[in-house]
């Protein structure tokens, strides 16, 4: 009979082990979870909302202070509260999505993230720290085959110059996003200036992930940090215009359903802007 009793003192102390863990375990999951929910919520509360001393400039419903393309037809779209855009937009003019405001100085944040990399580049080219490109044994300009997604942001309007020519690039090049590819790859650009405009840095996430600009235009002078690093700490462009409208660029083009120029398949949100000396 004592032997009994001592099993079954035993089993009922086993019996409230196992309850308590599970206890601890349910209160642990209960607190996990909900500090988990709560981060979500508090990183989709933060989207579209300007820190402080900055405006927003897409309000993450519609394309309010926006102009979209004549004839475009849905491709610059809003999804989930960010800007998507399918590099097919049947405009037959500019394709790009210009802002209707003119800013002169300003800081502007950006979040863009490239969606995919459908397409594969044959023509890659490796940039050199001068912003030249690296050339084989023979001479010949090396092109890497490589998945390519371009797009850009394009600062003040270009004027006489084509519309992409001020554009802080977004692509998938080893040199990285940030280059200004329109003064870099101009023949009338000085040397000094085509290293000023080539990233110092490759700072890009993995295509898919959120990558975070913060471009600063100071009268003729533009700096740009990708993800917390500078990679242009300042480049001055001599006919850079005083005012213009900013843009998010279209790139690419399709022949028989197929890519023949790198899409811009990418996504934008959280665009802010301090427009400076006001």
């Amino acid at each position: 009979m004592m032997r009994f009793n001592s099993i079954n003192l035993v089993s009922q102390r086993k019996q409230r082990s196992i309850m308590q863990a599970i206890t601890g375990f349910l209160k642990s999951s209960t607190v996990t979870s909900f500090a988990a929910l709560l981060a979500l919520s508090l990183a989709h509360a933060a989207d579209n909302e300007p820190p402080l001393g900055f405006v927003s400039l897409f309000n993450g419903r519609d394309f309010t202070g926006w102009t979209v393309p004549a004839g475009d037809n849905g491709h610059w779209k809003i999804v989930n509260g960010v800007i998507d855009y399918d590099a097919r937009s049947e405009s037959s003019g500019d394709k790009n999505l210009w802002s209707e405001r003119e800013f002169g100085d300003y800081i502007l944040q950006l979040d863009w993230r490239i969606k995919e990399t459908p397409y594969i580049n044959p023509k890659v080219r490796y940039v050199l720290p001068d912003g030249t490109y690296a050339r084989d044994t023979q001479g010949k300009e090396l092109n890497l085959t490589l998945p390519d997604s371009d797009s850009g942001v394009l600062l003040r309007e270009a004027g006489k110059k084509v519309n992409w020519y001020y554009q802080v690039n977004i692509w998938c090049w080893p040199v990285g996003s940030g280059e200004m590819y329109g003064p870099r790859t101009d023949p009338n650009t000085s040397p000094e200036l085509r290293a000023a405009v080539t990233p110092r840095t490759q700072a890009d996430k993995p295509v898919g992930e959120w990558n975070h600009f913060e471009i600063t235009v100071r009268g003729k002078t533009v700096s740009v940090a990708l993800n917390g690093k500078t990679v242009l700490p300042g480049a001055t462009i001599p006919d850079l215009p005083s005012r213009g409208r900013l843009a998010l660029q279209h790139h690419g083009s399709e022949r028989d359903d197929q890519w023949v120029v790198s899409p811009s398949l990418v996504q934008f949100k959280n665009i802010y802007i301090k427009e400076l000396n006001q």
